[in-house]
């Protein structure tokens, strides 16, 4: 580990590498890290497709409300990673300058972090109001209950005036993943069978970690 957190202007944004391989990873180390540093429900996190290395994987990012609070969870963090790994590879991870881990991993924990500190990549996993995404909600409750901003639907004209009604069913598959596009969380749907809206990405196979909520 180098440097130390804090000070004007610190970061807020950690990245975190496992090498996770696949989506369904991701989501349950994101899940995971949330309920074991107890981070709060102002978090976001999100995943990251990481190209180098020895081989394509996914890393995650945890957005926290403030340098403080950050500056906490990153010792937490380095202390939980230290003892996870014990007998494992090593998993890396990234606030600001500092580094945890292998090069690799930790590179791609500073990439997961830079991204979402942008606002424009990053696919939200944990985010306000997640959890109460369950079943078939209005469109405007999703709007106004979680921190998703704005919707898009796949193959509908968009522009002024040209997006659905407010009460507009969406069906959530239990499995709602909004995408950082231009400073906002933007939740792709699709038009489903009757007159209802469905998440664009389908849960796969299952949601991941389903008690988690």
């Amino acid at each position: 580990m180098t440097g130390t957190p804090g000070g004007p202007g610190a970061p807020t944004v950690i990245g975190v590498d496992a090498g996770s391989a696949d989506l369904r990873g991701a989501d349950h180390l994101a899940h995971d890290l949330v309920a074991r540093l107890g981070l709060p429900d102002t978090t976001v996190a999100c995943t990251h497709p990481v190209r180098s290395g020895e081989r394509p994987h996914i890393a995650v990012s945890l957005a926290l409300p403030d340098a403080d609070t950050a500056a906490s969870v990153w010792h937490r963090l380095v202390t939980l990673l230290t003892e996870a790994d014990e007998g494992r590879p090593s998993s890396g991870a990234a606030l600001g300058a500092l580094r945890h881990g292998p090069e690799s991993y930790a590179d791609g924990a500073a990439l997961a972090a830079a991204e979402q500190h942008s606002r424009a990549r990053g696919r939200a996993v944990v985010y306000p109001g997640a959890g109460r995404l369950v079943g078939t909600v209005p469109l405007s409750f999703l709007l106004q209950h979680t921190a998703i901003e704005r919707v898009t639907v796949v193959g509908a004209p968009s522009g002024p005036g040209g997006g659905p009604a407010p009460d507009t069913p969406v069906t959530t598959r239990d499995h709602v993943r909004p995408l950082w596009q231009g400073g906002q969380l933007v939740l792709p749907l699709v038009p489903a069978a009757g007159g209802l809206l469905a998440s664009f990405e389908v849960p796969d196979p299952t949601p991941c970690c389903a008690d988690h909520g």
